[in-house]
C-alpha cells in the first residue's frame, strides 16, 4: 500500500480510513521493510530509544516512589538496570522531576546505570508533557519506548517483545487479560453497565511507536492523557497489544512495595 505523510496523522480532516492493523508498518514505517530484520538473536534490528517519565509527585505514595528501597536498591535503579539490559534498546532518556537532574544523575551513576543513559532532563506539569519532553531529548531513532518508571519490575524480556511488536505494527503495549469483573457506573455509583471480560486488558508500560509517527501525533496538542496509546486511538490508529506479565505493576500506593519485594525475592531464588 502507498504510504502518506506522517504529519497528516495530526490533522484528523486530512486522516486517510483506518487502515488494518497488518498494514500500520506500512504507514509508519514504509523503511523498515528493507531494513536488515533479524540479528542473531532472532530480535528485529531497528534503532529504539526509551523515554523512563518518572517525573510524578508520588501523591498517593506519600514519598518519592522512584527512590524508595527495593532489593537493597532505590525502586527507579531496576527500571534502568531493565532498560539497560534490554537488547533493542539503543539508548535511554530518564524525565525526571524539574530541578532534581543533579541527584537523578548521581543516582544512576552510583548504581552504574549509565551505559545507555544519554540525557535526564526535567519534566512537566502533566505526565503528556514529560513524555514530550523526553521525546524531544531523545533525538534520531526510528521507534520510542514510552515507560512508566513506577514500573519498576518490568524485564528486558518484556521490553524487547515490545519493541519487537513495534517494529512489525507501528505501534504496540504490553498488557495483561483483566481478571475482575469490571463494572461501569454512574455519577452517583450505580451500575450502568458490564463489559465483556475477554476482551478488557490492563494496559502497562512500555508503549512503543514509530518516533516520527508519536511526534507527529503529540505535536496536536490539546489532549491530557493518562496513557499514549490514547494518543494513537484518538488519531484512529490500532495499537497492538503485546502480552506481558502481571508482576509489571506500577507502584502507586504503600501496599505496593511490599509486592514488589516479594517478587525480587522470588525473582532472586530462581
Amino acid at each position: 500500500m502507498a504510504g502518506f505523510p506522517v504529519a497528516a496523522l495530526a490533522d484528523a480532516e486530512a486522516k486517510p480510513e483506518k487502515p488494518e492493523i497488518q498494514e500500520l508498518a506500512d504507514v509508519y514505517l514504509p523503511d523498515l521493510r528493507y531494513f536488515p530484520w533479524e540479528t542473531a538473536d532472532g530480535l528485529p534490528e531497528v534503532s529504539c530509544c526509551a523515554v523512563i517519565v518518572a517525573a510524578g509527585a508520588s501523591t498517593r505514595m506519600g514519598r518519592p516512589k522512584q527512590e524508595i528501597p527495593l532489593g537493597g536498591k532505590p525502586a527507579l535503579v531496576h527500571t534502568l538496570s531493565a532498560f539497560e539490559q534490554a537488547k533493542t534498546v539503543q539508548r535511554v532518556i530518564l524525565v525526571c522531576p524539574p530541578g532534581q537532574e543533579a541527584h537523578f544523575r548521581a543516582l544512576a551513576v552510583k548504581n552504574h546505570c549509565t551505559d545507555k543513559l544519554a540525557a535526564i532532563v526535567p519534566g512537566g506539569d502533566t505526565r503528556q508533557k514529560s513524555a514530550a519532553a523526553g521525546a524531544k531529548a531523545a533525538g534520531a531513532c526510528r521507534l520510542l519506548a514510552i515507560h512508566d518508571g513506577a514500573r519498576v519490575l518490568v524485564t528486558p524480556e518484556e521490553i524487547d517483545r515490545a519493541v519487537a511488536d513495534a517494529a512489525q505494527y507501528g505501534a504496540s503495549a504490553l498488557a495483561v487479560p483483566v481478571k475482575d469483573t469490571i463494572k461501569k457506573s454512574d455519577e452517583n455509583g450505580l451500575i450502568i453497565d458490564t463489559p465483556e471480560r475477554r476482551n478488557l486488558w490492563a494496559v502497562q508500560t512500555p508503549q512503543v511507536f514509530c518516533a516520527k509517527a508519536y511526534r507527529s501525533l503529540l505535536s496536536g496538542g490539546g489532549q491530557n492523557l493518562t496513557d499514549d496509546c490514547q494518543l494513537f486511538e484518538h488519531a484512529g490508529y490500532p495499537v497492538h497489544l503485546c502480552r506481558g506479565s502481571y508482576t509489571n505493576f506500577k507502584l502507586t500506593t504503600p501496599d505496593d512495595v511490599p509486592a514488589a519485594e516479594a517478587v525480587l525475592r522470588k525473582r532472586g531464588e530462581k
